[in-house]
């Protein structure tokens, strides 16, 4: 049956309103700026990667989700992670990012999954690293400033138990120079970071050099600005 325009409209607003219908945690001036289940068909299109080629949208027994299925072939200029899935017209300051991740490579002290966020070129952003296990270059929060990664978290974990075909929701909020991410429990944060080097940009999903898989993307936001991410240079000099 075909819905009349008058009743399509009041549907779409209902559906928007459901949509917005914001979880424990979110400041009530923050409007729901970004949401993707990757249902659509064309869900994909909404990203820029480092290499399209590494990742793909993967069906599953709750629904598909965007997956990383390899290494990218991606040089960095500096030492900085290689698989990068970027949100392509979203640039945030505040923000609370929610999102479904599940890590699918094999276990190690470095198993992880990445969340980019501040990304104003691909040698300038910052990335949350959820790892196994904590060392100086694991389970930390990260900035690559025109140089190698540097960690900066006041706090973190030990790690975290990816184990084998489990979801785990993540959150990440960004609050001026406050920096926390979450994993699982959302009452008590994994890392505590303070930096402003980038007060925005834009956000993204990946690993540095294992796979996995994203899912039910949500992102809060007092105000999203519409600007398009630069594509990945093709061919970017070898880190250093």
């Amino acid at each position: 049956m075909k819905l009349s325009p008058a009743l399509a409209a009041f549907f779409a607003a209902v559906a928007l309103l459901a949509a917005d219908d914001k979880p424990a945690g979110i400041p009530a001036d923050y409007k729901l700026v970004y949401s993707q289940d990757f249902e659509k068909p064309d869900a994909i299109k909404e990203f820029t990667f480092s290499d399209a080629s590494a990742w793909k949208v993967a069906p599953g027994d709750k629904g598909n989700s965007l997956e990383l299925i390899k290494q990218s072939n991606y040089k960095t200029s500096v030492r900085s992670p290689f698989n990068i899935a970027l949100i392509s017209e979203k640039v945030v300051g505040d923000f609370v990012l929610d999102a479904d991740l599940i890590q699918t490579g094999k276990e190690y002290g470095h198993r992880d999954m990445c969340l980019f966020f501040g990304f104003t070129a691909p040698a300038k952003f910052y990335y949350t690293h959820i790892a196994t296990k904590a060392d100086p270059n694991a389970h930390n929060v990260f900035i690559v400033n025109e140089a190698p990664r540097k960690n900066f978290a006041k706090e973190t974990t030990q790690g975290v138990n990816w184990g084998l075909n489990i979801w785990h929701k993540v959150r990440l909020e960004r609050k001026g120079a406050t920096i926390k991410v979450y994993f699982d429990d959302l009452a008590k944060p994994i890392m505590l970071a303070e930096d402003a080097t980038f007060p925005k940009g834009h956000i993204g999903f990946g690993s540095f050099d294992d796979t996995g898989k994203v899912d039910n993307i949500k992102i809060w936001a007092p105000i999203a600005e519409e600007k398009k991410v630069a594509p990945f240079p093709k061919s970017a000099p070898a880190a250093k």
